[in-house]
């Protein structure tokens, strides 16, 4: 008679045998978000954030306002102060009217224009950054 076939006997399974670990994951792969705005919206309603945004406009343009006019302030004032210290600027003459008086009536009011002119541009240049800001997605 042929002898009983034996029970199988369990062999441990070696460390690197073992069935990797499987991650399980939900196939939602993004939290509900909370539903975006735009900034004009924000801005129309006039929340905090809305707020933040005017702010920011009116200083960016209040900096440049402020900067334009202590310019064109300091050409106005410092004119006739240099006209003092330079006394020999008083005796020339431009045209028959005298140096002082030719360029504080006749050329600062280009530099009035150029000034404006270049504010202007810097504050429509400001505004758009900032319509670009707000209508960003």
């Amino acid at each position: 008679m042929s002898p009983e076939p034996r029970p199988a006997r369990r062999v441990p399974l070696a460390r690197h045998d073992t069935a990797r670990r499987v991650t399980v994951t939900s196939p939602r792969t993004a939290a509900a978000r909370r539903p975006r705005f735009p900034a004009t919206r924000e801005i129309d309603e006039q929340t905090h954030l809305g707020e933040v945004y005017m702010r920011s406009l009116l200083r960016t343009q209040f900096r440049l306002a402020l900067f334009v006019c202590t310019v064109l302030g300091c050409v106005v004032c410092g004119l006739p102060l240099l006209f003092l210290a330079i006394p020999e600027l008083r005796e020339v003459d431009l045209l028959g009217i005298p140096f002082p008086w030719a360029v504080l009536a006749g050329l600062i009011y280009p530099a009035f224009v150029v000034g404006a002119w270049l504010y202007v541009r810097q504050a429509e240049r400001n505004e758009r950054h900032f319509a670009d800001l707000v209508e960003r997605p």
